[in-house]
């Protein structure tokens, strides 16, 4: 705490000024085109290694990067934050893409190799049966690698968000699409998600002019 504590205070007195005009004009209202869904850990730090400014994602973060699957109705099966706020994003925002990053040596993944079951803490517990389908269809292997789990989740996820009505009807006018990242903590690497590769690439100059190639907007 003494650190963040200093850290406004640094804030204020070396950088309030150089961002003075980007937070008067986010004042008036913001326009992100990311919905980014994010772990809490605190080593993800996406706007260090996503080089992102103020205003520019619109972000929901919690233990595992989930998002509760929604019922035939289009309710979600669970707490209605995470469906809020794809609401929001969707029809107050309107962004054009939603990020599902993950991220090495993961906590929650970690806890649901040992046993969902097993878990003391009650609402983590429960929370995790959100991301037990990631084990499923996986080598003994790969179900064994914190790694191919996390990054199995992040797909999971993203099938969970397209469930989602308003996510479907605009994935279908070409108004929406969705991506997979996922994060090396220890190597500082990012991947994301080729699905014709079914695998995860490592975001380089040649990979990265490559999704952007693909990128309307």
């Amino acid at each position: 705490m003494k650190k963040l504590i200093k850290g406004i205070m640094e804030f204020r007195r070396t950088r309030r000024a150089e961002y003075a005009e980007t937070f008067a004009q986010l004042a008036l209202g913001q326009r992100p085109d990311v919905l980014l869904v994010a772990c809490s850990d605190s080593r993800v730090a996406v706007n260090v290694f996503g080089s992102t400014d103020p205003g520019d994602a619109f972000v929901v973060r919690n233990v595992g990067n989930l998002i509760p699957p929604c019922d035939r109705t289009g309710h979600s099966v669970a707490d209605e934050s995470e469906a809020s706020a794809l609401e929001f994003a969707l029809l107050q925002l309107d962004v054009r893409h939603i990020v599902v990053c993950g991220h090495s040596d993961c906590g929650a993944i970690k806890a649901l190799l040992g046993g969902r079951q097993g878990i003391q803490a009650p609402h983590l517990r429960a929370w995790l049966r959100h991301a037990e389908p990631a084990l499923a269809g996986l080598t003994s292997a790969d179900a064994a690698d914190p790694a191919k789990v996390s990054q199995r989740n992040v797909l999971v996820q993203l099938d969970h968000i397209r469930g989602y009505p308003h996510v479907r009807e605009r994935i279908d006018r070409g108004e929406l699409s969705l991506h997979g990242l996922w994060f090396d903590i220890r190597h500082t690497d990012v991947y994301y998600y080729e699905s014709d590769r079914d695998a995860f690439t490592l975001i380089d100059d040649d990979e990265g002019g490559r999704i952007l190639g693909r990128l309307k907007s």
